[in-house]
């Protein structure tokens, strides 16, 4: 597959910003790019003719950034074909700098699994599971028992559901690829929050998708711009509940006002995340015609692969007959575990959500001691802060920060052109001191980058 010297370009981005060599800016760059998944594995690059032409430097600036990234395996050449994309042959990873522990992981917001409570509800799953025996099994649909939990969870939360309104997935990720499958044709465009969740934005792009970001700024979404841009989208894609990544909550008035054109798809798997506010009401409340989905995976477990789709059911029927394309439904044993958890509260249990704001907190505080120039924002809810360092240093910091000891999710991942360069998203799940720990090493990791060091390591994918 060629890749075009201005699809590469788009991609790159504002890659001119920051300091260093050009060559180095624009090597790490297009390191990062590979090695999110961006420019794919095989792909052939343009020229260096051609990408130096379109993105307005010079061809040695390319030649030299070609030839680093050759050096350390992300490119191979032959004789007068064209640079291909690859992966260094040796991917172990080097033991941290100056730790003796192991590497934090900050790449995952992925909160940790309440044992007791998990255990409990699978040994229920498990006591009714011998019902479903004399069935086939294979239920696009989902089991009735976890369909009517669902709709119970929206009926709580003030939004009248029906289980026929409800489809189980295996997860919201593979909710909202089912539904991309159905709503989005090649070239249709898909109006995003900017930034926004990175395998959303990697389910519309293989749809051959055309992105239309608006930007959530600090002061929130801007109805005005969401409807202009509604208007010219086949498609949008919100997440207004502890919004991954920035954890901001739209607000009820944007709420009651918000009439978007096209269709809707809202995503609420951090809905019942809310920190010290009250809980949001559904965006569907207010736009009947908006597709909710949402999973546990947040609130409860990540391993606990079970999601859902609510909408009208000529639409569920649409994602019913497309669905045997990649699975033929959801593992009854987890649907069971949980419908128990549904129906006993368990999404949204107090002490965690406690333990949440201690977490954030200790965050917070160790960014105030340790990098006192980031700003973080203190989210109304959700799992992460999104945190914006006074220079564009989000990739280069991404690829040194494991030699430190931490691993870290580049702002870049969570937009399109290259956007967020000044931001990471630092998630608040793992305990108080170990938080404490990762922002010491992420300033030791800055305070190289400030020197001049450079790193190699392969960003951790993201969840």
């Amino acid at each position: 597959m060629k890749i075009s010297s201005h699809a590469v370009a788009r991609m790159l981005g504002t890659w001119q910003e920051g300091p260093g060599p050009a060559h180095q800016r624009l090597s790490d760059r297009l390191r990062l790019l590979v090695l999110d998944g961006r420019l794919s594995l095989g792909a052939a690059l343009p020229s260096e003719r051609d990408l130096a032409v379109a993105l307005g430097t010079s061809r040695t600036t390319v030649g030299a950034a070609f030839r680093t990234l050759v050096e350390h395996g992300y490119l191979a050449t032959q004789a007068r074909t064209r640079a291909t994309v690859r992966l260094p042959d040796d991917t172990t990873p080097r033991q941290p700098v100056g730790t003796d522990a192991e590497t934090i992981d900050l790449s995952f917001a992925a909160p940790a699994a309440p044992v007791e409570i998990l255990h409990a509800a699978f040994a229920s799953a498990l006591e009714q599971l011998p019902r479903h025996f004399e069935r086939h099994g294979y239920d696009r649909y989902g089991i009735a028992e976890l369909r009517e939990a669902v709709a119970r969870w929206y009926q709580r939360r003030g939004l009248p559901t029906r289980p026929d309104h409800i489809l189980i997935t295996n997860g919201a990720q593979h909710a909202l690829a089912l539904l991309t499958r159905v709503l989005v044709s090649p070239r249709d465009k898909v109006l995003i929050d900017h930034p926004t969740y990175p395998h959303a934005i990697t389910t519309f792009t293989h749809a051959r998708a055309r992105l239309l970001p608006v930007a959530v700024t600090p002061d929130g979404w801007d109805t005005e711009q969401l409807r202009a841009a509604g208007g010219d989208a086949n498609l949008a894609y919100l997440i207004p509940d502890f919004h991954n990544p920035t954890g901001m909550c739209m607000s009820t008035s944007v709420r009651r006002q918000l009439r978007l054109p096209c269709p809707t798809i809202v995503d609420e798997t951090m809905a019942d995340l809310a920190l010290g506010v009250a809980d949001p009401e559904p965006l569907a409340l207010h736009m009947p015609t908006a597709v909710s989905i949402g999973s546990v995976s947040k609130s409860v477990w990540g391993g606990l692969r079970t999601g859902w789709i609510r909408a009208v059911p000529s639409l569920l029927e649409r994602v019913e007959k497309a669905r045997p394309t990649t699975d033929l439904g959801t593992p009854v044993v987890e649907q069971l575990a949980t419908a128990v958890l549904l129906n006993g509260h368990q999404t949204q249990r107090p002490d965690a959500l406690r333990q949440l704001s201690t977490q954030r907190d200790a965050l917070r505080q160790a960014l105030a001691e340790h990098l006192p120039d980031v700003h973080a924002p203190q989210p109304a809810g959700g799992l992460t802060l999104w945190a914006t360092f006074p220079q564009p240093v989000s990739s280069r910091l991404a690829a040194m920060a494991p030699d430190h000891g931490v691993t870290i999710a580049a702002g870049p991942r969570f937009g399109i052109g290259g956007a967020f360069e000044r931001n990471i998203r630092l998630p608040y799940t793992l305990p108080p001191s170990q938080l404490t720990r990762a922002v010491t090493r992420l300033a030791q990791a800055a305070q190289a980058h400030a020197e001049g060091a450079t790193g190699t390591h392969t960003p951790p994918p993201i969840a």
